[in-house]
């Protein structure tokens, strides 16, 4: 099994910082999920190197005695150059699909999905909202950039069927708004 975590609630949205992290709120939220990943028999992290998920790795790390691995590949999606303003972005790509999304978006999900699949059994993976969507569509063959709405330290489990990573099971769901 290996586990793919949302951070906990970031201190500031995505328009007002660009690597915020957690609010007090999603620190409570980070030792929840340290605490369940701890039951679950998580033996290894890996964590995007942005601040609100090594945070939110962090609370693990304390309570398992180990250190979670950067992994840039895990890390929030790219805002194009020339994009503009991020949130509008963020909400016409969460609105499509990969393909309209671009060979480049597309290359970025199948490079996390390979990353991930070569993990062992029994890693935590900290990552964000678009990356969880992005692998659990992969896996699912589902071409929808937003497949699931995954809230604040849900953790979704994925398995090995037949060789491959397959959606387990999804995490609590909340109503996640781009600010």
């Amino acid at each position: 099994m290996i586990f793919l975590i949302r951070h906990g609630e970031a201190a500031a949205g995505w328009g007002d910082h660009p690597d915020p992290g957690l609010s007090p709120l999603g620190l409570k939220q980070a030792e929840a999920a340290a605490a369940h990943l701890a039951m679950l028999g998580a033996q290894f992290a890996v964590t995007s190197p942005m601040q609100r998920c090594r945070e939110t790795a962090g609370a693990f790390e304390l309570r398992s005695a180990l250190t979670a691995r950067v992994e840039p590949l895990v890390s929030e999606i790219e805002t194009p150059a020339g994009a503009g303003d991020r949130v509008s972005w963020l909400r016409g790509l969460m609105a499509g699909t990969w393909a309209e999304a671009g060979p480049r978006f597309q290359s970025w999900r199948s490079d996390m999905a390979q990353a991930v699949a070569a993990l062992p059994d029994g890693t935590a993976v900290f990552s964000h909202f678009v990356a969880i969507n992005a692998l659990a569509g992969f896996l699912e063959g589902d071409d929808r950039v937003t497949v699931f709405r995954p809230g604040h330290c849900s953790i979704t489990r994925l398995e090995r069927r037949g060789g491959s990573l397959r959606v387990a099971e999804y995490g609590s769901e909340a109503a996640t708004r781009v600010l």
